[in-house]
């Protein structure tokens, strides 16, 4: 990341923006900090003049702070040019997080940090630490972080067959005459399907069947 010259906070609360604009000025020795409240003073600054690092609350009392994240995001990939996007509010729920990620921001950080905290999180991105608060990387891992359930088993073509038989209605018995197959292999089959697709009755299968498009 280059050095960061200019630093734009767009924060409606003056408090929270006095505040915010200390923490970056501590982070960013020498950088030039502007703070705006609303997101039309923010963009007539963009015009004016690129910054080098954005931090974005979401509720701003002209619309969405994320749609200003949307915005330098686009504007970053037309040009190429270096430009951070950093979400700083008190919202951590998983939509506004997974949100902002979406729409291009860099970093996502709680105002309730600690003041010296804030600045050791932004000061680390000279480093190319990725300015997070814990709480909301703690989120994100919590997201990606698969386990054995959450990976969708692959049906055998035969597997498919008998959960399309059975979604339609048809009973073991049924598929079993079907398939030309025995009673106990088609009711193995069904044993496996309900195993792999991690539900425990013939509506779960239907409904599991129909998502998966085969029927």
């Amino acid at each position: 990341m280059a050095e960061i010259r200019r630093c734009l906070v767009v924060e409606d609360h003056e408090e929270a923006r006095d505040w915010l604009e200390q923490a970056a000025t501590e982070a960013f020795s020498g950088a030039r900090i502007l703070g705006v409240a609303t997101l039309a003073e923010a963009r007539a600054l963009i015009a004016e003049s690129r910054p080098d690092m954005a931090l974005i609350d979401i509720g701003l009392p002209d619309g969405s702070g994320l749609d200003l994240v949307a915005e330098l995001s686009r504007l970053r990939s037309q040009d190429g040019a270096d430009l951070l996007i950093i979400v700083s509010t008190v919202l951590n729920d998983d939509q506004s997080i997974f949100d902002a990620i979406r729409r291009g921001a860099d970093g996502y950080l709680l105002k309730e940090e600690p003041r010296a905290h804030l600045v050791q999180l932004l000061h680390g991105i000279r480093e190319g630490q990725p300015p997070l608060s814990a709480a909301v990387a703690r989120k994100l891992l919590g997201h990606f972080r698969l386990d054995e359930s959450d990976v969708e088993a692959p049906l055998a073509p035969r597997e498919r067959e008998v959960l399309q038989l059975i979604a339609r209605g048809f009973t073991v018995a049924k598929v079993a005459e079907l398939l030309d197959i025995r009673y106990y292999t088609a009711a193995g089959y069904v044993k496996e399907i309900y195993r792999k697709l991690n539900v425990n009755s013939r509506a779960e299968a239907t409904l599991e069947a129909s998502r998966r498009g085969l029927i």
